[in-house]
C-alpha cells in the first residue's frame, strides 16, 4: 500500500502560528551589521530573551487506545472452529470482509469494539460466537523519520513512540565511515518535529548530546522528524519571493545575492522588515534589515552565514517573538513538504526549498 503524503497544497495556503504546543525560545536579537556586513564593523546589539518550554502534556504517552484504519492487518479466529485464524486487511473503504459477513466498517474502532461487532454479526450464523482478535500489522498510523539517519523512511506506529524511539527505529544517526562519529553529519540545531503543520520546539542538541529527556516528546501519527546534514552550506530564502529556495552558500554570500537567487521579492513584499534568523530553531536569534535601503544604496549589504534563514514578509509583525515563530514554522513546513515528497516518489524534484508560501 503506497503511503500517503500528509502535506497537501491547501496545507500551505496560509501561515499557521504555533498554538497549544509551546513555542520557540527567542534568543538575543543580533546586529546584522556587526562582523557580518560587507565593509562595515559595529558592535552587536543585545536583545530580550523570552523563555518558553515544551507543553508538559507532550512528555506523556497518549491514553487513547489504538484505532484501526485502512491498511491495518488483523487475525480473526472463532474459538472452537477448527478452521483456525484468518488474516484480513482493513480496506481503503474502512471495511473488513470475513466469511459470509458483508463488509463491516471498522475504521476508527478499537480492537475491543471490532471484536464485539464481529461477535454480534456472526451470531446470525453461529450460536454464541467467541472471537479472538489479534493486530498483525499496522499501516494506518505512521511517523516520518528523515535526514541524517541510517535508514530514513516512514515507520508504522502500533503503540506509543518517543522521538528517541523513532530515531532508533531508523537505525540511529548516520555515522561517518571516516571518523566513526555522527558529530559532523547531523545538524541538531536545525532538526525539528512537525505536527499538523506546526513546529514543536524539541531541542535535539540537548536531547541527543546531553541526554535531556525533557525534550523526548511522545509522537503522534503523521509526525515528521527531520535531522538535516551539517555538511550542507545553504541559506534558506522563504516568504514573499518569487521562488523560495535553498541557496548554496559561497564566500561572502550577501543578502541581496541570496534574494536575487530566489528571483527577487514578490509583489506586496515588505522590504523594510526583512528578517535574518540564525542559530538553533528552538532558540533563534533574529536581525531585521531594511532591504529597501540596501538596494537604494542608503545602507550597505549584509554578509550571511551558512544555514541562515532569510524571510521576506508579506505583512507587518506584531511582536518579535511571533515573527521568529512564524519564520521557523514556515521553514519547517516547507522542508517537510520537500522531504516528504521525495520519500514517497523517487522522481520528485527537490530543488531546495521550492514550495511558495502564501501571505
Amino acid at each position: 500500500m503506497k503511503p500517503w503524503i500528509p502535506f497537501g497544497g491547501a496545507f500551505f495556503a496560509g501561515i499557521v502560528l504555533l498554538t497549544g504546543s509551546g513555542c520557540t525560545t527567542l534568543g538575543p536579537r543580533f546586529d546584522a551589521y556587526g562582523t557580518n556586513v560587507v565593509g562595515v564593523t559595529t558592535a552587536q546589539t543585545d536583545g530580550v530573551v523570552v523563555t518558553n518550554r515544551l507543553d508538559s502534556t507532550l512528555l506523556k504517552p497518549s491514553e487513547e487506545p489504538f484505532r484501526l484504519g485502512p491498511g491495518d492487518q488483523i487475525d480473526i479466529e472463532i474459538l472452537g472452529d477448527d478452521s483456525g485464524s484468518v488474516s484480513t486487511f482493513v480496506g481503503p473503504d474502512g471495511k473488513i470482509y470475513f466469511q459470509l459477513l458483508k463488509g463491516l466498517r471498522v475504521w476508527g474502532m478499537t480492537l475491543a469494539e471490532t471484536k464485539s461487532l464481529l461477535e454480534r454479526e456472526l451470531s446470525g450464523f453461529v450460536r454464541e460466537p467467541q472471537v479472538a482478535l489479534t493486530l498483525r500489522a499496522v499501516e494506518s498510523r505512521r511517523v516520518w523519520v528523515m535526514g541524517r539517519v541510517n535508514t530514513p523512511g516512514i515507520y508504522p506506529m502500533a503503540g506509543t513512540m518517543t522521538v528517541l524511539e523513532a530515531i532508533t527505529k531508523a537505525g540511529g544517526l548516520f555515522t561517518s565511515r571516516m571518523s566513526g562519529t555522527t558529530e559532523e553529519l547531523a545538524d541538531l540545531h536545525h532538526s525539528f518535529v512537525l505536527r499538523h503543520g506546526e513546529f514543536l520546539p524539541v531541542n535535539f542538541n540537548r536531547l541527543i548530546r546531553e541526554g535531556d529527556t525533557a525534550n523526548n516528546v511522545y509522537l503522534e501519527a503523521d509526525d515528521f522528524v527531520y535531522i538535516p546534514s551539517s555538511m550542507s552550506g545553504q541559506v534558506f530564502v522563504i516568504g514573499a519571493v518569487f521562488q523560495p529556495r535553498a541557496v548554496a552558500y559561497k564566500d561572502q554570500l550577501s543578502l541581496v545575492s541570496a534574494i536575487a537567487n530566489a528571483r527577487g521579492p514578490g509583489e506586496g513584499a515588505r522590504l523594510h522588515e526583512v528578517a535574518i534568523v540564525r542559530g538553533s530553531l528552538t532558540q533563534p536569534s533574529i536581525a531585521l534589515v531594511d532591504y529597501q535601503a540596501i538596494i537604494q544604496g542608503r545602507r550597505p549589504d549584509v554578509t550571511l552565514q551558512p544555514r541562515d534563514i532569510v524571510y521576506v514578509p508579506f505583512s507587518p509583525y506584531r511582536t518579535l517573538e511571533r515573527y521568529a515563530q512564524l519564520i521557523v514554522n514556515t521553514f519547517a513546513r516547507t522542508v517537510a513538504a520537500n522531504e516528504g515528497g521525495h520519500a514517497t516518489d523517487s522522481s520528485f524534484q527537490k530543488p531546495g526549498i521550492s514550495i511558495p508560501i502564501g501571505p
